[in-house]
C-alpha cells in the first residue's frame, strides 16, 4: 500500500530589496533605412552604428554577425545538420536530408556589405561565413565613441529555422536576425559565435528602424511605430483616418529604445489586434485571417494581458510599452518587445507557447545571460517561471507543476549522454541532451533551488536578482550570489554540482531499526551531489511531523517548509559521511511510513528507496 504525500504549493511574496551591481556594458545606436522587394524576396539596406566603447579596453578589431549567411549550402550550420545524431526534425526533408543542402540560389540566405566606412574612413574586412571581421581605420579608446556607415545587401533564405519566408503556416516574412548586427564585448572578450545551430547575445542600443515594403503588408514586431497615421493597418489611433499614401508601397518607421536585438515580421493577410494591458503595456497580435484559428488567437489575447500581470508580479516590471504576439517562425522564439510563434495550434498548446516566449522578455531581453554559454539560465528559468504561470493562469491544479522538467531530467540521466550545462549550447553531442539540460534541468535549478532555501526565498532571490542585474547581462554566478544574500546559507556546492558536472543526487533510507520506546532511521547517500534532507514520518494514528538535516556546507537552514506539522532540526550531515542516523521518540510500530522528500523538489534519480513501510 503506497502513502499518498501532498506536494508542497510554492509560496509567493513581493518584497525587494535593491542592490547596484558595478557592471559595465558596451552601447549601440543603430540607424538603418531597408528596402524589401516581395517578389523575390531581396533587401537593401544602409546601417549608421554609433559604437560606445565602455569598456576599460582599447578595441583595433570588431565582429559583425551576419546570420542569413547560415542558410547556404555547406555552410556551418548546414554541415552541423549533415552530423549530428538527431538533427531537428524541420531543418530535414521528408527523406532525412539537410534541407538547407538542397537551398537554390533563389531560395539560400545571405547578407553581404557592400561598403563600410568608420568614421567617413574605409575600413578592410572579410567575411568568414555568418561573422564579419572588421579591421579597424583607427582603434576605439576605453570610452570614446565611433561611427560606422554601412550598405548591405540580402535575401531572405525559405523559412528552415526561425528566419525566413513562406513558413509551413503561409506566413511570408518572419524576419529576425536579418541585419549586420555588431557582436558583444563584455568581461570575457568578444563573443562572435558562428551561427551554427542556436541561442544569441547581443549588445544593448537604441535602434531606429525604417522600413519600406509593399503597402498590402501588414509589419509587427520591435518598437513603437512612428507613423501610424500614415500606415494605419490597426496601427492608427481608434476612429481616426488615415493619410493615404500614393505609390505602391510604405515606409514604416520604428524606434526601439534600450534593446539588444531588433526583429519584423510581414504578411498581407495579417489581423491586427490590440490590447492594452490594466497600468501596462500595449499588446499586438498579428495572425493570419484563418477562419480556423481566429477564435483561438481572440481568446488568447486576455490570457496574454493576465500572463504579462503574473510577470510582473513574480519577476519584475516589464520595462517597455508594448509587446506584439505574431504568427510567424518555426515553433517559439524570442525577440525584442515581441514573439514569433505558429498559430495552428490548440488554444492551450497556443497559450503555452505564448507564455513560454513571453517569459524570455524578461530573462533573455532584459537580463540577458550569454545564451550560447549558460542557455539554461535563459531557457530554464522562463520554462520555471512559465510553468508556474499556466498552472495559475489555465487553472491547472498540478501540485507540481514542474513534474514534466523532472522527468525529462531523469530519462536524460538514465540514457548516458548527459554533458554538464557549463557546456557551449552548439557543442552538445545531441540536441535531447541540449534540450534538457538547457530547459528541464535549467528549470529544476530554481524549483530545486526552492527546496533548499525555502519556496519565499526563491521568489524573493528572483525578483531581487532580476531588480539587481537587469540590462547588465549577468553570469551564473550572480543568480548564486542572489540566492545566497537572500538565503544567508553559502550555495557555491550546488551552482558547481548542478551546473558543472554531472554528478547526481541518490538518497535512500538503508535501514528503519526498533529501539525499545525509539526508532533508528539509519540513511545513505550514494550519489556524489550534496542535499539537505526533508523527512515525513506518517504515523499508525494520522498525526504527522518532520525532521530535517541540513547540509554541513550550506552553514544555515530553510524555515520550515510545512508550518503545519512539528518540525525536529537534527545535527547537519558533513558531505563526505555517506551515512547519516537519527532518532525517533516513538516505537517502531506506531510508524506507518517514512519519505524522503514529501515535496518531490529534490531530483534524486533512484527514488524506491526514499520511502519505507513497515512489512505487512
Amino acid at each position: 500500500m503506497k502513502i499518498f504525500f501532498s506536494s508542497l504549493l510554492l509560496l509567493v511574496t513581493t518584497s525587494l530589496v535593491a542592490q547596484n551591481s558595478t557592471y559595465w556594458q558596451q552601447h549601440v545606436d543603430y540607424t538603418m533605412e531597408v528596402t524589401m522587394n516581395v517578389e523575390n524576396y531581396q533587401y537593401t539596406g544602409t546601417q549608421k552604428l554609433v559604437y560606445t566603447n565602455n569598456s576599460p579596453d582599447e578595441l583595433s578589431r570588431v565582429y559583425y554577425h551576419l546570420f542569413f549567411n547560415a542558410f547556404q549550402p555547406g555552410s556551418e550550420m548546414d554541415i552541423r545538420l549533415q552530423h549530428v545524431p538527431d538533427p531537428d526534425g524541420r531543418m530535414m526533408t521528408s527523406e532525412n536530408t539537410s534541407r538547407i543542402a538542397g537551398l537554390a540560389e533563389e531560395e539560400i540566405g545571405y547578407i553581404h556589405p557592400t561598403s563600410l566606412l568608420q568614421d567617413g574612413e574605409e575600413v578592410g574586412y572579410v567575411e568568414e561565413g555568418t561573422v564579419l571581421v572588421v579591421e579597424l581605420a583607427k582603434p576605439i579608446p576605453s570610452g570614446g565613441k565611433t561611427t560606422f556607415d554601412m550598405v548591405f545587401r540580402g535575401q531572405v533564405p525559405l523559412q528552415i529555422r526561425r528566419s525566413g519566408r513562406n513558413n509551413a503556416e503561409g506566413v511570408a516574412l518572419s524576419m529576425s536576425q536579418w541585419y549586420p548586427k555588431m557582436a558583444e564585448y563584455d568581461f570575457e572578450g568578444w563573443h562572435a559565435d558562428p551561427y551554427i545551430a542556436r541561442e544569441f547575445h547581443g549588445v544593448w542600443g537604441n535602434f531606429d528602424v525604417k522600413l519600406t515594403i509593399d503597402k498590402d503588408y501588414v509589419v509587427g514586431g520591435s518598437g513603437y511605430l512612428q507613423n501610424p497615421q500614415e500606415i494605419g493597418h490597426g496601427y492608427e489611433a481608434p476612429g481616426t483616418k488615415v493619410k493615404k499614401q500614393r505609390g505602391k508601397t510604405l515606409t514604416w518607421h520604428f524606434k526601439a529604445p534600450k534593446v539588444h536585438d531588433f526583429m519584423w515580421a510581414a504578411d498581407p493577410e495579417y489581423l491586427h489586434d490590440t490590447l492594452r494591458v490594466e497600468n501596462g503595456p500595449m499588446l499586438h497580435f498579428l495572425y493570419k485571417n484563418n477562419d480556423e484559428i481566429i477564435d483561438n488567437w481572440k481568446k488568447l489575447q486576455p490570457k496574454t494581458a493576465e500572463l504579462m500581470r503574473f510577470f510582473n508580479t513574480n519577476i519584475g516590471l516589464y520595462p517597455y510599452d508594448q509587446y506584439s504576439v505574431i504568427q510567424g517562425g518555426d515553433g517559439g522564439m524570442e525577440y525584442a518587445m515581441s514573439t514569433l510563434i505558429t498559430g495552428e495550434r490548440k488554444f492551450e498548446s497556443l497559450v503555452g507557447v505564448t507564455a513560454h516566449e513571453m517569459a524570455h522578455s524578461w530573462f533573455q531581453h532584459v537580463l540577458a545571460n550569454n545564451e550560447s554559454k549558460h542557455e539554461w539560465m535563459d531557457e530554464g528559468f522562463t520554462t520555471f517561471i512559465s510553468t508556474l504561470a499556466m498552472n495559475e493562469i489555465m487553472q491547472q491544479g498540478k501540485q507540481n507543476p514542474f513534474e514534466n522538467s523532472y522527468k525529462g531530467y531523469y530519462n536524460l540521466v538514465k540514457s548516458g549522454k548527459e554533458q554538464p550545462q557549463s557546456t557551449h549550447a552548439d557543442r552538445y553531442d545531441l540536441n535531447f541532451a541540449y534540450s534538457i539540460a538547457a530547459y528541464s534541468k535549467g528549470s529544476i535549478f530554481l524549483s530545486q533551488l526552492g527546496y533548499i532555501i525555502g519556496q519565499d526565498k526563491l521568489m524573493e532571490t528572483l525578483r531581487k536578482y532580476y531588480e539587481d542585474y537587469k540590462f547588465k547581462h549577468p553570469t551564473p554566478n550572480d543568480i548564486k550570489r542572489t540566492a545566497e544574500k537572500v538565503s544567508g546559507m553559502e550555495l557555491d556546492w550546488y551552482l558547481t554540482d548542478w551546473t558543472e558536472t554531472t554528478n547526481t543526487i541518490d538518497y535512500g533510507i538503508e535501514e528503519v531499526i526498533s529501539e525499545g520506546s525509539k526508532t533508528k532511521v539509519k540513511l545513505n547517500r550514494k550519489g556524489l551531489m550534496p542535499m539537505p534532507l526533508d523527512i515525513l514520518v506518517v504515523y499508525n494514528d494520522g498525526t504527522q511531523e518532520t525532521y530535517y538535516a541540513p547540509l554541513r556546507m550550506m552553514y544555515g537552514q530553510k524555515d520550515n517548509p510545512y508550518p503545519q506539522l512539528e518540525r525536529t532540526v537534527l545535527d547537519d550531515w558533513p558531505w563526505a559521511y555517506p551515512s547519516y542516523e537519527f532518532s525517533i521518540d516513538k516505537p517502531l510500530q506506531s510508524i506507518k511510513g517514512i519519505m524522503l522528500d514529501p515535496s518531490q523538489l529534490m531530483a534524486d534519480i533512484n527514488q524506491e528507496d526514499n520511502v519505507w513501510q513497515p512489512a505487512p
